[in-house]
């Protein structure tokens, strides 16, 4: 992970990732200049519509969410809140047993 964050294009990662995280890098840096061909890249290397969009997604919901905390000025959880939380998520997952039964 930290190959990655440090820099994907030479992160130890699939060309399939590289293309992904190029068309995610394009999509928080410049997303007012993607065109199709920018899908098309990514599609190219093995992506879906329905994985792009999820991309898309995720990159303005993130955005999102960070403009808004910083302008609330809504504090981040404490590192041992962190924790707690991965490892309830680890143990448990996201849905609740109860709610995963009645659905």
């Amino acid at each position: 992970m930290d190959a990655v964050l440090a820099d994907y294009h030479t992160a130890p990662i699939s060309d399939q990732e590289k293309a992904l995280f190029a068309f995610v890098e394009k999509v928080n840096r410049n997303s007012w200049t993607m065109t199709a061909a920018d899908a098309e890249g990514a599609r190219r290397a093995g992506w879906s519509d329905e994985a792009l969009y999820d991309a898309i997604n995720v990159c303005g919901l993130f955005n999102f969410y960070n403009r808004w905390i910083d302008a609330t000025g809504v504090d981040e959880m404490p590192a041992e809140a962190h924790l707690l939380s991965g490892k309830r998520l680890a143990r448990r997952g996201y849905i609740l047993a109860e709610a995963a039964q009645s659905a």
